[in-house]
């Protein structure tokens, strides 16, 4: 059986939370998205929770300390070709109320659509 369309996946991004000194500053995790992201997972294997940004202004989700969550865009369309993505280009900032102990990671995944 073969495939036209295929998964691929982003270099790994991460934080260390010992780096956020500031409750007011946004951080970034790692670059921006080099292409629309279909599967876009934080796991925070801090000690503190973290709020999450995509335009280093407003908050739009939580990561509390040791946790993760995960955002599948794929389940809103059967056809791959219509999925929404979040788009390339995001950046994806943390801020915290506190430095923390462990690191930040960002996972994304992209279709390639032959």
């Amino acid at each position: 059986m073969s495939y036209t369309n295929r998964v691929a996946w982003e270099t790994l991004r991460t934080l260390d939370s010992a780096t956020m000194a500031s409750a007011v500053t946004f951080y970034n995790v790692g670059g921006p998205l080099l292409y629309p992201s279909y599967k876009l997972k934080m796991v925070n294997n801090s000690n503190v929770l973290v709020r999450v940004s995509i335009d280093g202004i407003s908050y739009i989700d939580v990561a509390p300390a040791n946790s993760f969550w995960l955002y599948d865009e794929t389940q809103a369309s059967v056809a791959t070709a219509n999925c929404p993505a979040v788009p390339a280009g995001t950046q994806i900032s943390v801020t915290s109320a506190a430095v923390g102990v462990g690191l930040i990671y960002l996972v994304s995944q992209y279709l390639i659509q032959a």
